[in-house]
C-alpha cells in the first residue's frame, strides 16, 4: 500500500464518521459501504453505555465528530508533511498497543498511526472500550482489503512484536516499563490538565473552560482538572458559567462520584466551593477527583511560569489567554489536531526510527 492509498482509506473513514451525530444522524450518498456498516455503527453508538457506564451517546458521538473532523485530506497532508514516510514499507514492524479505555477511541490516534506508516497494529483493548475500534477497523478492512493482515486484536498475551505503545495509570507504567524493557517502547502514566485564570476572563472564556472541564465527565486527561487563579479572584463569575453544565449531576455514576468526594472531602474538614454539581478545593494537586477541581493561588506570573515548566511530566496541556508557550484556548482540551501528541512525545518519528 502506497502511503497515499493509506491516506485515502482514513480520509473515507472519516466521511463515514461525519455521517453520525447525537441530534440527527444521516446517511450520505458518496459514502463507501453504507448499506454494510451504518446501521450498525448507529446501533453500536447507542448500546455503547452499556458496555461502559460513562460512554453516553453524547459523548460517543463528541468523540465520534472530532476524528471525522481531524481526518480530512488537508488535515493529514498537513501532520505527515513534516516526514519522510517509506511508500512502500517491505519490512513493516509489529507494534503492540495497549490501549486506555478512560474516554471512547482514545487509543485510536496511536492506531492510525501505526497503520500510516505502514506498520502492523497488535491491539491489546481496555475491558472498558472493546467494540467502537474494532468496529472501524473492519469498516478500514472493507475500503482496502490489505489492511486485513496490519491488524490484529490480541485476547491474551501479547506476543511477537517489535515496540510497543502503551498507556496506563502510573501504577500500570511501572508494570510496563519492567515488562517491556528490551523493546523500544513509549509508556504513557498519569498526566492532568489544567488552566491559568487572572480574573479577567469573559463569561464566555468560562463557559468554554466549562467544556474542558465537564466533557467526558472529567475523564480525559485532556480534562482541566485544577485551576491556577490570583490571590483576589472572585468565583462567582466562574460559578454564574458553570451553570450551562447542571445537568452533568443526571448521569448516575457522575453524581454518585459528586456525592462520595464531597463526603470525603467534608469528613476530613477540607473548606469546599460547592455549587451542587461540582465542588473546587484548595490542593496543590493536578490530579483532582471526577465531579471536582482543585484550585491553587498564584502571586506572580513568571514564577507560576516557571513552576509549571518544572512540572510538565505532570501535564498534558494548560488552558489561558495565551499566558504560558503553547497554551491552548478555552473549550479547545479536547479538540486535538493529529499533530498533538500525547505526552509532547512524537509517535510517528518514534515508529519511523524504531529499529
Amino acid at each position: 500500500m502506497t502511503l497515499e492509498t493509506k491516506k485515502s482509506v482514513f480520509v473515507e473513514l472519516g466521511k463515514f464518521l461525519s455521517q453520525f451525530s447525537e441530534d440527527a444522524s444521516a446517511q450520505k450518498s458518496d459514502v463507501l459501504y453504507n448499506d454494510i456498516f451504518f446501521e450498525d455503527f448507529e446501533n453500536l453508538i447507542r448500546l455503547s453505555q452499556s458496555h461502559n457506564g460513562w460512554y453516553t451517546p453524547e459523548q460517543v458521538y463528541f468523540s465520534i465528530q472530532s476524528w471525522a473532523e481531524a481526518l480530512t485530506k488537508e488535515n493529514i497532508d498537513k501532520w505527515l508533511s513534516t516526514y519522510k514516510i517509506e511508500e512502500n514499507n517491505d519490512n513493516p514492524k509489529t507494534i503492540a498497543l495497549i490501549l486506555a479505555g478512560n474516554i471512547p477511541l482514545v487509543g485510536f490516534h496511536d492506531f492510525l498511526s501505526v497503520l500510516i506508516t505502514g506498520n502492523k497494529a497488535l491491539i491489546k483493548t481496555s475491558s472498558n472500550d472493546q467494540h467502537l475500534l474494532p468496529f472501524l477497523a473492519k469498516y478500514l478492512i472493507a475500503v482496502d482489503g490489505n489492511f486485513k493482515e496490519k491488524i490484529t486484536f490480541a485476547e491474551g498475551k501479547l506476543e511477537n512484536f517489535d515496540a510497543v505503545i502503551a498507556t496506563g495509570s502510573n501504577n500500570t507504567s511501572r508494570y510496563f516499563e519492567y515488562y517491556f524493557k528490551d523493546k523500544p517502547s513509549i509508556i504513557r502514566k498519569n498526566r492532568n490538565s489544567a488552566a491559568i485564570l487572572t480574573g479577567k476572563e469573559t463569561s464566555e472564556n468560562l463557559e468554554a473552560l466549562g467544556e474542558d472541564i465537564f466533557r467526558y465527565f472529567g475523564l480525559g486527561c485532556r480534562n482541566v482538572s485544577k485551576l491556577f487563579i490570583p490571590k483576589d479572584y472572585s468565583f462567582e463569575t466562574f460559578f454564574q458559567a458553570m451553570f450551562k453544565y447542571q445537568d452533568v449531576i443526571h448521569y448516575e455514576k457522575y453524581a454518585n462520584n459528586y456525592d462520595y468526594n464531597k463526603a470525603v472531602f467534608l469528613m476530613s474538614n477540607f473548606k469546599l466551593l460547592d455549587n451542587g454539581f461540582l465542588t473546587l478545593k484548595e490542593d496543590s494537586s493536578y490530579a483532582s477527583p471526577i465531579s471536582s477541581v482543585f484550585y491553587e493561588y498564584y502571586e506572580n506570573l513568571e514564577e507560576l511560569q516557571k513552576r509549571l515548566q518544572e512540572d510538565t511530566d505532570q501535564i498534558q496541556c494548560i488552558v489561558s489567554n495565551n499566558l504560558t508557550a503553547n497554551s491552548i484556548a478555552f473549550g479547545e482540551t479536547q479538540k486535538p489536531q493529529l499533530w498533538d501528541y500525547a505526552d509532547n512525545v512524537d509517535t510517528i518519528t518514534f515508529l519511523l526510527t524504531t529499529k
